[in-house]
């Protein structure tokens, strides 16, 4: 999304930007970021869901019936939340930023509008779904469960493909200031979207997964070590673990087709200031003054990793034009913000290489203290790299709202008080911010009193787990 950016940045640039600027940076970069933590959860967290109703119909396993009736509900919690916060997002492409859905709105719009047939989709399907406990036999019930995960993929798809859009605009023609012709399958499916899209979906897959199995993981550190504990880590910790080689994988990929597709946007994440070979690769510093101060420096690694030769090309910031050459704070920022991602994305896989081994050697969860901690720390660095990953996505684009196109400054609203707006805005988001962990702990709270053997009776939510395990032995 346009404008994704850090105060330290806004204050650097007001001077010779736009008054209208700094706060609409500061407002999608609040919202966006606000936004994209519940994402995998309408993306992710509902397949670990229906993992586990499976399991629960299947083996006819009380525990893992039980965690897929609860899952639902914080399910749809989160659907509700996301659905705030993912609707005021559409409102401010709009009133933030009225020249590029003026002018691009045509090519613009098209992954949006497919969005929201999505949006629909799941919100029809998780109302049937989370109803249909205890109204629906057991496997029927389940199968209204499969739209709402491949919906939520879908919505999530479409919406990388707008961002993907915006870093690698096509698919349309332009005459006189206007588009004339738009190519809807050239829009979504544009040059960056497959790395855009798969490296999103895995990061999901890894934010849902370690962020449950780190409360799981939590509740077996304060000694709550019965089988619905260890179930609830063993099937999120299971599938992040899985996904966690393949997004290495893919993030080397995607680094790739940045440095062949973005080279400005690949030059600001290396923090690399002139054209040249044998490229280090700097890990930490700070860019200042056309250079990188501090950091561990790694002799050609950055054209080895490019190029798979330390006599790889990598084009440098001398190479911008001097207008839209980005400020030394914003390399920075993008700079440390991949750093950060990337050494999340390494600890995470050797958390998961950790419980990969001990599973293989005693088909069980690792019983070590360390382990359980780590885990429980786990969500929080996977919701720190993700967050890291979008900084990079975003404010590694800048000054570009759609590049080679539209200067963020110029796409800006120019009339209406935005930092009231702004603070608007903050206010919402707290007060849906605070509902949403206030009903999460009044979840809890009820579940711990009920000591995991039944379950209220609720218009939303499950029956009494004595009263569904029969009709799941039926199935």
């Amino acid at each position: 999304m346009p404008g994704l950016s850090l105060v330290t940045v806004g204050v650097s640039l007001v001077l010779a930007d736009p008054a209208q600027l700094l706060p609409a940076r500061e407002q999608m970069a609040f919202t966006l970021g606000f936004h994209i933590i519940l994402v995998p959860f309408g993306v992710a967290f509902t397949f670990l869901m229906l993992i586990a109703n499976a399991r629960g119909i299947r083996q006819n396993d009380e525990s893992a019936l039980l965690l897929a009736r609860r899952w639902s509900q914080v399910a749809a919690v989160l659907f509700a939340v996301g659905a705030v916060s993912g609707t005021m997002l559409s409102f401010e492409l709009g009133l933030l930023w009225p020249r590029m859905m003026g002018t691009y709105g045509p090519a613009f719009g098209i992954p949006f509008a497919v969005e929201g047939l999505f949006f629909f989709l799941e919100a029809i399907f998780v109302a049937i779904y989370v109803y249909g406990w205890r109204r629906m036999r057991p496997w029927p019930h389940f199968w209204t469960g499969v739209p709402v995960v491949l919906s939520g993929v879908g919505g999530t798809l479409s919406v990388v493909a707008a961002n993907a859009w915006m870093n690698r605009p096509g698919g349309f023609t332009m005459r006189d200031g206007k588009i004339v012709q738009v190519r809807p399958l050239e829009v979504i499916f544009n040059g960056a979207f497959w790395y855009e899209a798969i490296h999103m979906l895995l990061a999901a897959y890894m934010v849902a997964g370690f962020v449950v199995a780190g409360v799981y993981a939590a509740g077996m550190l304060r000694g709550r070590r019965d089988r619905y504990h260890r179930l609830g880590l063993a099937i999120p910790l299971t599938v992040a673990a899985l996904a966690t080689p393949l997004q290495i994988f893919v993030g080397d990929v995607a680094a790739r087709e940045v440095y062949r597709n973005e080279p400005a946007k690949f030059a600001t994440i290396e923090a690399h200031p002139t054209t040249g070979t044998h490229v280090p690769e700097v890990l930490g510093g700070y860019y200042a003054n056309g250079e990188v101060h501090g950091g561990l420096k790694v002799p050609s690694g950055a054209s080895l990793l490019s190029g798979y030769s330390p006599s790889t090309r990598i084009q440098g910031l001398d190479a911008m034009p001097a207008e839209v050459r980005p400020p030394d704070r914003l390399v920075t920022i993008v700079h440390l913000s991949f750093d950060v991602m990337v050494g999340i994305g390494s600890a995470l896989l050797a958390l998961s290489a950790w419980y990969a081994l001990a599973w293989w050697r005693r088909r069980d969860l690792p019983r070590s203290r360390w382990f359980l901690r780590a885990t429980t720390i786990s969500g929080v660095l996977a919701v720190v790299a993700l967050e890291a990953g979008w900084v990079v996505t975003e404010v590694g684009r800048q000054p570009w709202t759609v590049v080679g196109h539209l200067l963020t400054r110029d796409a800006v609203a120019t009339s209406g008080n935005l930092w009231l707006f702004f603070a608007a805005t903050v206010a919402l988001y707290a007060a849906v911010g605070a509902a949403t962990v206030y009903v999460l702990r009044l979840l809890r709270r009820r579940w711990r009193d009920q000591g995991g053997a039944t379950e209220t009776d609720v218009p939303y939510g499950p029956p009494r787990a004595s009263e569904s395990t029969p009709a799941a032995g039926k199935a």
